[in-house]
């Protein structure tokens, strides 16, 4: 085959201009604050249960075949880096949301999973058990229809941007955000694309199940900090009276941190370095990410505090960082709001002399 030359000079200009616009969009993007060194990487899977979906009148053959599958099971994606400075750290996100909420912004800046990595520390993104990339359990969906019977289905919540405006603290209401919000609402179809069912509710135990996994986490990769937003605070907690000497720091990000009974604290909580971060918004919200969550976590400061434990309620509004939403890991300061968790952890006295 004869080729012409000067076709074929043409395409291979056009082919490297490509490739140039290509990195020059990379580059512009800003996903990275620069080359990332690590010395490993990859995912797992922890907590994973056999069960059997055997479900009436279905057929030898097709998809809902009776057999064993795995449930129960949590997605781990973990960066090494290339020199650890800190202790592993666990980020472990909120309803509706996946470790996605971790990665990159949906404005394409650096997320916390890289940047703590960035950091020294080794960074551990899951995905709760029964939910986005840990999979889920279909059983009750298919038995429901062998057995034409709706009532054996579970509520799959999804939240809409109806929802997620006043509920995450991006404003009042869709689409009108807060004045002087910190959220990146010019790219917010990002943001609601990579919402996803709570579809954990098709697993027995729900929610429950996330606990177990993050337990078999830390016995798995050793004592680390965790840190839980909004939904999982609650995860974070029952983690916390489970494995109180696997965890290194809790840091709650708008999550539910409360009320501590006096015999919670005194077994469990005041052996965890403990900070709770809010952002700003929180007075008076209609949603259950207001008043009320910031008065307990508040109070769950104070208790562990006065039983000889190290704990801080840190307040963005009260330093003069204002218009952060719930997703504060999103919101175009959250580099300076990590800097600040980084801050905290060098300062724990528990973490300090445990680095000695």
């Amino acid at each position: 085959m004869r080729v012409n030359p000067i076709l074929h000079t043409t395409s291979a200009a056009f082919l490297a201009a490509g490739l140039f616009a290509g990195m020059i969009w990379a580059a512009a993007a800003g996903s990275l604050g620069g080359p990332l060194e690590l010395q490993d990487e990859g995912v797992f899977f922890v907590n994973g249960q056999i069960a059997t979906t055997n479900n009436p009148d279905t057929p030898a053959t097709g998809p809902a075949t009776p057999g064993q599958i795995t449930i129960d099971q949590m997605y781990v994606q973990y960066r090494i880096p290339k020199i650890v400075a800190g202790p592993p750290i666990i980020m472990v996100h909120g309803s509706g949301h996946t470790g996605v909420t971790y990665e990159t912004t949906p404005d394409g800046r650096e997320g916390w999973a890289t940047y703590f990595a960035r950091k020294g520390f080794p960074v551990y993104v899951v995905d709760h058990a029964g939910r986005g990339r840990s999979g889920f359990d279909p059983t009750p969906i298919n038995r429901a229809k062998a057995e034409s019977n709706p009532g054996l289905l579970p509520s799959v919540p999804l939240t809409t941007r109806e929802r997620a405006y006043p509920n995450f603290l991006i404003g009042p209401k869709y689409p009108t955000a807060y004045p002087g919000q910190q959220f990146p609402v010019e790219a917010q179809d990002q943001y609601f694309a990579q919402l996803v069912p709570n579809t954990e509710t098709m697993l027995a135990g729900g929610g429950a199940n996330t606990v177990k996994a993050l337990s078999a986490l830390v016995d798995k990769i050793g004592p680390a900090v965790v840190m839980v937003h909004s939904q999982s605070g609650g995860y974070g907690l029952d983690l916390i009276r489970q494995r109180p000497d696997k965890v290194r720091a809790f840091i709650d990000i708008e999550g539910s941190c409360g009320p501590l009974s006096s015999d919670d604290v005194a077994k469990s909580f005041r052996q965890v370095p403990t900070l709770m971060v809010f952002g700003d918004y929180t007075e008076g919200a209609s949603g259950p990410n207001g008043d009320e969550r910031r008065n307990v976590c508040n109070q769950s400061v104070s208790a562990i505090i006065a039983a000889g434990g190290t704990a801080k309620f840190l307040y963005l509004p009260g330093l003069g960082i204002k218009g952060n939403s719930h997703m504060l890991m999103m919101d175009k300061n959250n580099i300076q709001i990590a800097d600040l968790i980084i801050g905290w952890l060098g300062q724990a006295p528990e973490l300090a002399a445990a680095k000695k």
